[in-house]
């Protein structure tokens, strides 16, 4: 019986894909070798002997202690993709907020709530309606930096709505480049795209690397009247150069799903909380792909979307039952898997197959044998130097 300790609200569709007869799920869930959550800030009593692995249904792990996990063995997984189409949605919704008057427009006539007869309301609402004219976006220019599973959906978004698209990602994967439109046009580096950009939309995610990345000298690279929307994370923005920016006129517009104090109530910011991935899909989504990933992880080690540990699938033999697994995570330095080999053989017990991989300074080994080590085996395994957690599936 595998045990996995839920925090937060977990959607049904996420949670029925659990046999009942082989998971126990629940917030009460003692001893877990998993832990599935969604914004819920886990700390370092929450990472156990036994766990296995944290999946956080949702993109960002800023809420789960990666390193502590990483130190100890224990994957963590998240889920890019799950919730991109509605990410992509309101990024849609911000472009036309910013172009158009629609939210002053909106805040104008419902302030009008003394007037009571139609023909009035409607002359005053002509006479006024010039005081919230604004711009389409269509031949417009969208600058998109990080063309990931979100961004590469606003692109193509963007293409359908008939604007000039530009993207710039040094970190692009293959998978990534092959979803991108062909009608985007790949810059070589950030200033150019800001540059040359009416709109710039963010979705990267926070590293030491991208931290800050929009800054005083990338603000003062924009055109006067460029809207600059974040729907990736708060940390990307410079929080000083950006108020110095908007009060300069430099910047037209400042769209976030991250509020901040220093921005509320003025005219060119809108803020909204958070909400880039608060839709019903978008959490069935993420809890799915997440009780997936657990599932062919706790039940055959393979390992999908992992922040921390390397990509890995290794196939069971046709004859899986007469077959066991062992996954063990060891650090990334020479010999350990030579080492681990030796103790097989010297326990006579035969590798049917076997794959590798590492990630920085972990690796990760999925082996599978002809018969069941003994437990002195194991222990041998287990006690050499650098090897970190194994398990027997």
């Amino acid at each position: 019986m595998h045990k996995i300790q839920t925090f937060n609200q977990i959607s049904e569709k996420g949670l029925e894909k659990f046999p009942g007869g082989s998971y126990e799920v629940g917030p009460e869930v003692a001893a877990c070798e998993a832990i599935l959550v969604r914004s819920h800030k886990l700390d370092s009593g929450n990472i156990s002997a036994q766990l296995r692995a944290v999946a956080r249904a949702g993109v960002g792990t800023n809420n789960v202690p990666v390193t502590e996990c990483t130190e100890q063995g224990v994957v963590v997984f998240n889920t890019p993709g799950a919730n991109a189409n509605a990410v992509k949605e309101l990024v849609l919704c911000g472009l036309l907020l910013s172009s158009r008057g629609v939210l002053p427009g909106i805040n104008y006539v419902n302030t009008q709530t003394e007037i009571v007869d139609y023909s009035a309301l409607s002359k005053l609402m002509e006479q006024e309606k010039k005081r919230f004219k604004g711009s389409e976006i269509t031949g417009k220019t969208l600058g998109v930096i990080g063309l990931g599973a979100i961004g590469s959906l606003v692109a193509e978004m963007a293409i359908g709505l008939g604007m000039k698209v530009q993207g710039y990602d040094p970190a692009l994967s293959v998978e990534a480049a092959w979803r991108l439109p062909s009608q985007v046009k790949r810059k070589e580096n950030i200033s150019s795209l800001v540059a040359s950009s009416d709109f710039i939309s963010l979705h990267l995610p926070v590293l030491e690397a991208t931290r800050n990345l929009i800054n005083e000298d990338m603000f003062s690279a924009m055109r006067p009247d460029t809207c600059l929307l974040n729907f990736a994370r708060d940390e990307i923005v410079d929080s000083a150069a950006l108020l110095a920016a908007l009060d300069s006129g430099n910047l037209r517009m400042y769209v976030s799903d991250f509020p901040r104090a220093e921005l509320m109530g003025r005219d060119n910011v809108i803020s909204m909380p958070h909400i880039g991935a608060s839709t019903g899909e978008a959490e069935e989504n993420c809890a799915v792909m997440a009780a997936d990933q657990l599932m062919d992880f706790l039940k055959n080690g393979n390992i999908r979307n992992s922040v921390n540990f390397p990509s890995l699938f290794l196939d069971r033999a046709i004859d899986a039952e007469k077959c066991t697994r062992l996954a063990i995570c060891n650090r990334n330095v020479p010999t350990i898997l030579g080492q681990i080999l030796s103790v097989l053989a010297d326990q006579n017990i035969n590798v049917i197959d076997m794959l590798n991989k590492s990630r920085n300074e972990i690796a990760y080994n999925l082996i599978d044998l002809e018969s069941i080590p003994s437990d002195s085996a194991l222990k041998s395994i287990a006690d050499i130097e650098d090897v970190i957690k194994v398990t027997v599936l």
